[in-house]
């Protein structure tokens, strides 16, 4: 299965977004973000302001928007066989897209102008649908999967909280760490014999009582 995309206006709306789009990425490589103004984008894109403001609002909800965007996963995660080297692969990706510098000022837009949540919401969404494809390979062949919420609180929350709240430096190694602490976790514990359970050399039960 491949993500599912984010539903995109039709007709004039749709050309309207794609030229509002392409005018913000335009302008940021020209003349930077911080100079980036409603009636400039306008301009380029071909539109009046008014309707950019009442399509998105203001200029935080139009760069968020883009972000939302542009955060969106380009093709299905790669399959290399088996699920912990996907799942390690994938969250070694994940964070070295999250924590580049185009990467966190997509996750701050993409934050700073959502006021209802919806824009979070389909970043959520992307990293979930992603798992979920990995999951689904590892089911179809045979191997035990943890479900997509689990990936999502073991590997994919600590990165973001860290990307987010924590901005020291992040390498692969903790991609890793986070992704074998879960599949740790998933592993069902291997039966155990009664002398085993009692410890290598111990006694049998009842041994020594009166």
């Amino acid at each position: 299965m491949s993500p599912r995309p984010m539903a995109r206006p039709g007709g004039r709306s749709a050309r309207v977004q794609e030229a509002v789009h392409t005018a913000v990425r335009e302008l940021e490589s020209e003349v930077g973000r911080d100079a980036l103004t409603v009636p400039l984008i306008a301009a380029r894109a071909g539109v009046t302001p008014s309707t950019i403001y009442r399509r998105w609002g203001d200029l935080r909800e139009v760069l968020s928007d883009v972000a939302v965007e542009r955060l969106r996963p380009e093709a299905p995660p790669a399959d290399h066989g088996d699920l912990a080297t996907d799942l390690t692969t994938w969250a070694e990706h994940f964070l070295d897209e999250m924590t580049s510098p185009p990467g966190r000022a997509y996750l701050r837009d993409a934050l700073l102008g959502d006021p209802d949540g919806t824009n979070a919401g389909q970043c959520s969404a992307y990293a979930a649908d992603q798992v979920d494809v990995i999951l689904a390979r590892a089911t179809e062949r045979g191997e035990r999967a943890p479900d997509v919420e689990t990936v999502i609180d073991h590997v994919v929350s600590p990165m973001m909280y860290r990307i987010l709240f924590r901005p020291s430096p992040l390498d692969a190694a903790y991609a890793h760490r986070l992704v074998a602490g879960l599949l740790d976790v998933a592993r069902p514990a291997s039966p155990q014999v009664d002398g085993e359970e009692a410890g290598e050399g111990a006694a049998p039960r009842g041994a020594g009582r009166p």
